[in-house]
């Protein structure tokens, strides 16, 4: 006759032990394990809860899905709208970037929808207070914990039940029952996944500051960014105000979304106007330089791209740097000036860069890239008026680009009165608020810009 559920021998039998290093389960304990031959590596686990029911598609209900709005505007783009009910979203920057301003700020206002605990590694509760005088994030519903304990700390979530949990940050907490050290590979994934669990099981979102090493990646295993449903990477120079969050990925939103800010003795201020950021410093009438309308997910973005084209000051191989656009595709538009243009660029030295710090991921920029490269070459200005937008095929042809009217919007709204842009592009267009110049080849672009 079996036990009743509950009972001594039941609860025994619910018990596994598992090995850390390579995963094996048993139900007895061993010194040594059986799978990889690790010793003291075979720890007690409670079993698994029970299977959950399989259901078909179309039979899965479906529940009015909402999101918590940050109240920084810039900071909801990023993630797409807002904070999903159950969603990780990881943090990760440099130290000092500004991580735990941005964050602080956050929890004030999402602290009027309710509850909100922050949980902090790093700072002392005295430290955390000093830092809200200063912003003005003295909330009383935002509740402070000094804690590295990753089990106190999801305790306190569970007595609290917050609407928002915040760890700051996730190199700090370590699980007393793994021998590593805190911070290491095994703490971090594993912190990880209690966390992630935790926000799965409550549907409370969990936001993770995570840093990043001096390689550019987030201190600890990749699998951090593969458990986490949004990870946004705040990125910038400590010397100067401006900051950019830019999603690496987002399960619930798109990941070409960027958030602007500036730091303040308030602390991080939104930028509303990112163009006019971009191109508040740009040189009027100076060679080498064109602007051109990209697009940063649903917003249209200005910046200046740069190129400098020199001749070689070694006598080696030409010098080839490109900051904020892909090398190879400035050697592929240095390839097809030189064969369809007869530019003569092999010889030289070229440098490109986007100013302000920002990107240009997408083809549209081919033509400014291009545009900025003859300019340099031929020592001769595009107009300050002028935008340039387009991508550049192989053949030297100009093909059509997408969202043209958004680009041009926002090129008009800042002042500029021409495009040269794609033939295709101006067929499709009607009632521009500035002059299109339709271009078909690479030729007649530097016709178009440089008669």
């Amino acid at each position: 006759m079996s036990d009743p559920p509950g009972t001594v021998r039941d609860m025994k039998a619910a018990l596994q032990h598992v090995c850390r290093e390579c995963g094996y389960r048993t139900a007895k304990w061993f010194g040594k394990c059986p799978g990889c031959s690790a010793f003291a590596s075979v720890f007690e686990e409670a079993a698994r809860p029970p299977l959950r029911a399989v259901v078909p598609i179309d039979q899965v209900p479906l529940e009015a899905g909402h999101r918590d709005r940050t109240g920084i505007g810039e900071l909801d783009r990023a993630l797409g709208g807002g904070l999903v009910p159950g969603a990780v979203v990881l943090l990760a920057g440099d130290p000092g970037i500004g991580k735990s301003t941005l964050l602080l700020s956050a929890l004030h206002r999402l602290s009027q929808l309710g509850q909100v605990l922050y949980v902090s590694g790093e700072e002392s509760l005295q430290q955390i207070r000093l830092r809200g005088e200063r912003l003005g994030t003295l909330s009383p519903a935002l509740y402070l914990a000094a804690e590295t304990d990753a089990e106190a700390a999801l305790e306190h979530a569970r007595k609290l039940r917050p609407r928002i949990l915040a760890v700051d940050s996730i190199q700090t907490l370590a699980l007393r029952n793994l021998d590593s050290a805190c911070g290491s590979v095994t703490q971090v994934r594993e912190v990880g996944h209690r966390l992630a669990a935790y926000a799965k099981e409550t549907g409370t979102p969990v936001i993770i500051v995570g840093h990043v090493t001096k390689e550019g990646s987030i201190a600890g295993p990749r699998v951090l960014e593969h458990l986490v449903d949004a990870v946004l990477f705040f990125e910038g120079d400590r010397s100067h105000a401006y900051r950019v969050l830019r999603a690496h990925k987002n399960r619930f939103g798109s990941t070409n979304e960027i958030g602007v800010f500036e730091m303040k003795s308030e602390g991080l201020v939104e930028v509303p106007n990112p163009s006019a950021l971009f191109l508040a410093e740009r040189p009027r009438d100076a060679a080498g330089s064109a602007v051109v309308a990209t697009m940063s997910g649903t917003r249209p973005l200005l910046v200046e791209v740069q190129a400098l084209v020199a001749d070689s000051s070694s006598g080696g191989s030409p010098r080839r740097t490109a900051i904020g656009v892909d090398g190879a595709r400035v050697a592929l538009l240095t390839a097809v000036l030189e064969r369809k243009e007869g530019l003569v660029l092999a010889d030289k030295d070229i440098y490109v860069s986007v100013a302000g710090g920002a990107a240009l991921p997408e083809p549209a920029g081919d033509l400014a890239i291009a545009a900025a490269l003859a300019s340099s070459l031929r020592d001769e200005c595009i107009s300050a008026g002028t935008l340039v937008v387009g991508e550049i095929g192989l053949a030297g042809e100009i093909r059509a680009v997408g969202q043209i009217e958004q680009r041009l919007a926002e090129g008009a709204q800042l002042g500029f009165t021409r495009c040269v842009l794609p033939q295709t592009n101006r067929m499709r267009t009607r009632d521009a608020p500035l002059e299109l110049c339709g271009v078909s080849s690479v030729g007649e672009a530097m016709t178009a810009l440089f008669q």
